[in-house]
């Protein structure tokens, strides 16, 4: 580790810091209805919108309906998604002349896009035309994250409404996101990447002579209006197979840095929109600084990991200095590449700079750790924010078992049904992903797809089938997954993994906007202290370590003891 390594980290966390509370603010406001800065230029655009959708702005939905609404909406979007795919060889837009898209994993992809997990089984530039990346991979890329938005906040409606029937209106909500909030920033932020070198046209690939002699193809398109929505709305989704390993995705230091940024931008910023709308900014804060603590111990370790050589190079005589570069780019090194890592499985976003599988044992642990605990650190756009809540409904109920009277939660009494709901949407993750990793280890149709044995091969399974109920879309890129096993399977997990846990998350919303506030007593938990931030941490640990360190030690903790004793696999 070196002390520009640690300089590049505190950067970027001091950037997050800064950024989180003027976009809470304007985030607040946005759903709040308010006027914004964009509302006279955007404004007739959502009028219009809502009159050719026929939608009233002004009525509020049921939390059943709110629900409904969702799923149909993304319903709708699946099928559209996996329809473009199938008819992808006669479509337009196509230079390469890409064919249309297995039915398998068609399937896969359209889930995986709808989801906002963005796990891909192909590789974008062989096989996804201009038309299916713009009007169907990019659309989702939009759409999915203004739904995480519009839960979140959902959510935080229950928790700062007194006694009412309604948590707001689907479709205001989605649209105000999409509008207002992510295509103004994706925009700009698209031109900034066109600016660092990343491509933005409809061309095919050009071939190129290579300094040897030999012919390269290289890929272009539509790239940098992809890379900019897949990092602001925690996608993940690559345009090349490689992703932001790749020079056209991520071909400078600051275009690194940025894209790290647009990755926790929301995610930071929903939290102090959380404290702001049930009026204590504090406890915004609260929830802000149990995910930045539990990410400084992953950025710690994994940064640790990485900057040590493997052991077993140590022995040729190698110079540790360098610290583990393999499946690592130059330009980024293993500071980067570990905090970029981080970010993205802490983010739910899935982009990569660095191939995982090549981590260190326990560098690699952290990524699955991350995703393991719910993605709950800063986690993705809305995602992170509702999954922390939920764990906070658990803090607090822990902490009224302990004190013996009912838990309450910035005001609002935690009883029966929200404990059940709560207890429901978290066990759902969890289940899902043990119940197909089992399967996975057993049926030759699972270790088909693996590329080593050992430890190593149980944490690529595992690394895949955690990311894709976690709804990261990241991979350890050491398993092939492009099998109809795979595909269906992770397909399923994705879906359990987002909407299982959606349905009784608004269920939950539901219940506590009919709730009346509580006045604080000298009984009362405080939710807004450094007490609350430790309990948040203990329970996020605890229920993650109990549910999958038995995992964790058949696949990377075994790995790491093996390699101290010399055996490699």
């Amino acid at each position: 580790m070196t002390l520009l390594g640690w300089t590049q980290i505190a950067l970027f966390c001091l950037l997050v810091v800064a950024l989180t509370r003027p976009l809470g603010g304007y985030l607040t406001r946005l759903l709040a209805g308010e006027r914004t800065l964009l509302a006279p230029a955007l404004g007739p655009i959502e009028r219009g919108l809502y009159r050719l959708a026929g939608i009233d702005p002004a009525k509020e939905q049921h939390w059943t309906s709110y629900a409904l609404a969702l799923l149909v909406f993304n319903g709708a979007g699946f099928l559209l998604l996996f329809l473009i795919q199938r008819l992808q060889g006669v479509l337009p837009v196509n230079p390469a002349g890409m064919g249309a898209v297995a039915p398998d994993l068609a399937f896969n992809t359209a889930v995986s896009f709808v989801t906002n997990t963005n796990w891909q089984s192909y590789g974008g530039e062989t096989t996804m035309s201009h038309l299916t990346q713009m009007l169907g991979l990019t659309v989702q890329n939009f759409v999915s994250a203004a739904t995480g938005i519009a839960i979140a906040v959902a959510l935080v409606r229950g928790f700062a409404r007194r006694a009412m029937a309604t948590i707001g209106n689907f479709w205001v909500d989605l649209t105000r996101a999409t509008l207002y909030l992510l295509l103004p920033i994706a925009a700009i932020v698209a031109l900034f990447l066109v600016w660092q070198g990343i491509p933005q046209n409809l061309e095919a690939a050009v071939t190129a002579t290579t300094l040897e002699g030999a012919q390269q193809t290289i890929a272009q398109g539509p790239v940098a209006s992809q890379i900019a929505i897949k990092m602001l709305g925690t996608n993940g989704g690559g345009f090349f197979n490689a992703n932001a390993a790749h020079p056209y995705e991520n071909p400078t230091a600051l275009s690194n840095l940025v894209q790290m940024l647009m990755i926790f931008a929301i995610g930071a910023a929903l939290t102090n929109l959380f404290g702001r709308m049930v009026g204590d900014e504090r406890q915004g804060w609260a929830i802000f600084a149990a995910m930045g603590l539990l990410f400084l111990a992953g950025v710690t370790v994994a940064y640790w990991q990485e900057a040590s050589l493997n052991p077993a190079l140590t022995a040729l005589g190698v110079d540790p200095s360098g610290g583990n570069m393999e499946g690592k780019e130059v330009r980024f090194g293993p500071a980067l590449s570990a905090l970029f890592a981080v970010v993205t499985t802490a983010a739910s976003c899935g982009a990569v700079n660095a191939m995982h599988d090549s981590f260190m044992p326990l560098g690699g642990m952290v990524p699955l750790v991350n995703m393991m605990l719910g993605e709950v650190i800063v986690g993705g756009v809305g995602a992170g924010l509702y999954g922390m809540l939920l764990f906070a409904v658990i803090a607090v109920f822990v902490a009224g078992l302990m004190v013996g009277r009912t838990p309450e939660y910035v005001g609002k009494k935690i009883e029966a049904r929200e404990v059940k709901m709560t207890v429901l949407a978290i066990l759902c993750v969890p289940l899902a992903m043990l119940l197909f990793l089992s399967l996975a280890s057993v049926l030759p149709a699972g270790l088909a797809g693996l590329q080593d044995k050992g430890p190593h091969g149980f944490s690529e399974m595992m690394y895949a089938y955690t990311s894709a109920v976690a709804n990261n879309g990241s991979a350890f890129a050491g398993l092939t997954a492009n099998s109809v096993f795979y595909n269906l399977t992770l397909g399923v997990a994705m879906l359990v993994g987002r909407f299982a846990m959606i349905v009784p998350l608004l269920a939950v919303a539901g219940s506590l906007a009919g709730k009346r506030i509580v006045p604080a007593s000298a009984g009362t938990f405080p939710t807004n202290s450094a007490l609350i931030v430790g309990l948040l941490i203990g329970v996020v640990v605890i229920v993650g370590g109990l549910t999958y360190f038995p995992a964790l030690a058949l696949g990377p903790v075994a790995e790491h003891l093996a390699l101290q004793a010399g055996q490699l696999f």
